[in-house]
């Protein structure tokens, strides 16, 4: 069971509301959501993955899901956030209903583990424990006094696995060389072993509330084929609360089962640049970027060139809309700039990322103007958008790859690489791909308003009317 809820604010500008850091590629082809999918894929005994996500993700983690080959899954939607732990309820009790004998691993989605021998050797005495009735936790053997995390106290051993004494929160940094000499302290991973039976059982006992608005959430859910959208009637009732505060602090009954492996909760942009590939002057570079006698920095950048001369111990990183420098030791710190935009109302560049994912595929946008606006749209083969209309624009559609088949006013038209068509305002349209490659084409908006909102959805193959 995958959490794929989370906002991924600490590392804006590149995270977005509509694409957590989770869904992003940071270490190569595939994001960190997919890389967590496939690292536990081939376990013996795993089941297809089930996924939890905001309503508004959904469509992104199943193109994730097919991009890397997964089929079978089950999607559970969150009508609205409610922290892990009424999301771990409602899941756990979807399942039970399912399979009552069901035993859940639940892991983030938006972690870096590269798995040793151990790992996996961890993983199977943890799911035995499990099915015992133990809550158990997963704890990361520290390698260094980090202050950025918080630890778990292990006591004596039951079996492979440790019982829990207490949880600890982030310690400063004399409390942190002080757990690391002890040797009974583990980082927190947030990964969790429980069977969904035990696990309502005791949320019965400890948070009666969560498990109550679990089952209303699934009594008034909307199920189809792999997808549970859950009630928001009864999933608003539950408390915002963590699954740690909820249970795994107050139960007697947890364990902590070690990993030995490197991990990372990639939490900040300096936590991103300790993952990295380094050059010999201990630069880290992602996109176009070229430091010039420079030293420990990091550099990301979509589109623009980067060139850093003379800078040391910096994060420059630069989204298509939206550029950050901070000093890699104030990189914990982004979450203010994060709150000063909210102040300021300046949801542009907090809510929407330049590239925005539909379940048709998806459009960046490229420029705006006053009274125009250009966008790159991406249709996948077999996809089409919804048949619609705009009060307050036309249109001007030009294809640079692939076939369109464009829909106006009921006139059907195909068009191929380097042909075009306008869409006047108030026309009813459609844009539909019918070929097996990717269909890109050149929008060109113009009108007196220009919003995602000036779209009148007559038909819809998701429900969006």
């Amino acid at each position: 069971m995958i959490l794929a809820g989370g906002r991924g604010t600490r590392l804006w500008p590149l995270s977005r509301a509509d694409k957590p850091k989770q869904f992003l590629p940071m270490h190569g082809e595939h994001s960190l959501f997919q890389r967590t999918v496939e690292r536990h894929a081939s376990i013996d005994g795993i089941g297809a993955p089930w996924v939890i996500c905001g309503e508004g993700d959904r469509f992104q983690v199943e193109d994730a899901l097919a991009g890397i080959g997964v089929i079978g899954a089950t999607v559970v939607t969150e009508p609205v956030s409610r922290n892990t732990g009424p999301a771990i309820a409602a899941a756990a009790e979807a399942l039970v209903r399912h399979d009552p004998e069901a035993v859940l691993f639940v892991l983030p989605s938006d972690h870096l583990v590269t798995p040793d021998e151990g790992y996996f050797e961890s993983l199977h005495a943890a799911f035995a424990a499990a099915a015992s009735g133990k809550m158990v936790t997963f704890g990361i053997v520290p390698t260094h006094p980090e202050t950025g995390y918080g630890y778990i106290k292990a006591g004596e051993s039951a079996g492979k696995v440790r019982r829990v004494e207490s949880f600890v929160e982030k310690p400063p940094a004399e409390e942190a060389v002080k757990m690391l000499a002890d040797g009974h302290y583990f980082w927190n991973a947030g990964f969790f072993a429980f069977s969904a039976r035990a696990l309502l059982d005791e949320l019965a006992s400890f948070a009666p509330e969560i498990t109550a608005a679990a089952e209303a959430a699934l009594d008034e859910a909307t199920v189809g084929e792999g997808v549970i959208q859950l009630g928001e009637r009864g999933f608003a009732s539950a408390p915002d609360i963590s699954i740690d505060y909820a249970l795994f602090e107050r139960t007697k009954n947890a364990v902590v089962a070690p990993l030995t492996c490197r991990w990372s909760d990639v939490g900040s942009w300096r936590a991103y640049w300790e993952t990295l590939e380094k050059d010999s002057s201990g630069n880290a570079v992602r996109g176009k970027g070229l430091p010039v006698d420079s030293h420990n920095s990091l550099i990301v950048s979509n589109r623009a060139d980067v060139v850093a001369l003379g800078v040391e111990d910096l994060a420059i990183i630069a989204a298509d809309d939206a550029i950050l420098v901070c000093p890699l030791d104030r990189a914990q710190d982004v979450k203010q700039v994060v709150a000063t935009l909210k102040t300021r109302k300046r949801n542009d560049l907090l809510d929407v990322s330049p590239t925005v994912s539909r379940p048709w595929g998806g459009y960046t946008s490229i420029l705006n103007g006053s009274r125009f606006q250009v966008k790159h749209l991406f249709v996948t083969p077999g996809k089409r958008l919804s048949l619609q209309k705009h009060h307050h624009r036309a249109e001007h559609w030009v294809v640079v790859r692939g076939t369109a088949e464009v829909t106006i006013d009921g006139e059907v038209t195909t068009l191929s690489e380097n042909q075009s068509i306008y869409l006047p305002l108030g026309a009813v349209h459609r844009l539909a791909n019918p070929g097996r490659i990717l269909l890109e084409v050149i929008e060109v908006q113009t009108g007196s308003y220009l919003g995602e909102d000036d779209i009148v959805r007559l038909q819809d193959e998701w429900g969006r009317t």
